[in-house]
Formats: structure tokens, sequence, C-alpha cells
């Protein structure tokens, strides 16, 4: 087998906000169906679905690890649409802060040290 992509599907409790919370913190939204949006920043992609079970959302977790730590954190903190966001923590392997989505779904944002 030869693997050229994974693509997650990331579940909403409320597609709408959830489609502006990706797009507020960079993503690039394309319409798919009406119940599936394809969202892509450089070459990563992922699907927001429009299904929500909390037991999937309350325990659904990404990391998204970035070049800039501080500039992620500045876009992130500005999105309305966020439940929750930590700030910056140094680890010995880089530096994370945690993010929470609409659905609750938790955003590891991560700028680790050797890239």
């Amino acid at each position: 087998m030869d693997i050229t992509h994974i693509k997650p599907f990331i579940p909403s409790k409320d597609y709408d906000a959830s489609k502006s919370f990706y797009t507020d913190i960079g993503f690039r939204a394309e319409h798919v169906s009406d119940d599936l949006t394809l969202f892509q920043s450089g070459k990563c992609f992922f699907f927001l679905q429009r299904f929500y079970t909390p037991k999937l959302a309350d325990n659904f977790m990404l990391q998204v690890c970035v070049t800039d730590i501080d500039a992620a954190f500045s876009l992130c903190k500005k999105s309305e649409y966020k439940t929750k966001i930590t700030e910056i923590q140094q680890e010995h392997w880089g530096q994370v802060f945690y993010l929470w989505g609409p659905a609750g779904e938790l955003l590891h944002i991560t700028e680790l040290k050797c890239q």
C-alpha cells in the first residue's frame, strides 16, 4: 500500500460555527456537499462533517504543527468560535498551546524544536 494522504473527518455540533472557526484560524474551505466541507492549509487537509456525537467530539484531538507558534496563538485567540484556549507552554520538544473548537474537539497547536 502506497499512502499519499490521510484526511481526518472532524465532527461538528454546529456546522456553520465550526466552518467559521476553521476559516478564522487560517484554513481555506471548499464545499463538498451540504454535510461535508474540505479544509486546507498548505499541504494539510481535513474534512468537517455535519455529524456530532458527544463521545466522539469530546475525545477528538489533532496535533497541528506550525512554524511560528506566536503568530498561530495570536490568530487563534481572535476566533469568536473557540470554546477555550490555553497560554503557550514550553516543553522539552518545543512549544504548544491547546485550542478547543466549537464541538469540543481539541487541537494541540505545536511548534517543534526541529522541524
